[in-house]
């Protein structure tokens, strides 16, 4: 019986280390000239990343073909046009946008706002940028 589970454990077991993630241990890299993101979860099936955008920065409007993204506030006020709709998004909420629906993340505050973005599956290299909606 045990050499018959050996191949369904081993299935089951991570490709990685489970380790805490945070800023600190995370990929960092700068987008729009000042805003940061950390990659805290990095594969094909999934991506976390927790971003920082500072007051007046703006994502330019795009939507995925595939991925769903779900957006959640840390802190601070985002703004996030989501097929033709503005929702203002304060600390302990979120909104799903699902594929092919056009999206723009902005602070339109006085003050930093942090957020993370679950994308399922990742969004990089499945993004198509979005004309302005009129």
């Amino acid at each position: 019986m045990t050499i018959l589970l050996l191949p369904l454990l081993l299935a089951a077991a991570p490709d990685a280390p489970i380790t805490p993630m945070d800023k600190a241990n995370a990929e960092h890299y700068v987008w729009g000239g000042s805003n940061d993101g950390w990659h805290l979860v990095e594969r094909d099936e999934m991506s976390v990343i927790q971003e920082r955008i500072v007051p007046g920065g703006a994502e330019v409007r795009h939507y995925h073909r595939r991925a769903r993204q779900f957006f959640y506030v840390l802190s601070g006020e985002l703004t996030l046009e989501a097929g033709g709709v503005t929702h203002v998004l304060k600390a302990g909420q979120g909104l799903e946008v699902p594929p092919g629906v056009p999206h723009r993340a902005q602070n339109r505050s006085g003050a930093p706002v942090d957020f993370l973005v679950n994308s399922t599956p990742k969004s990089h290299g499945d993004r198509v940028d979005a004309l302005a909606e009129k």
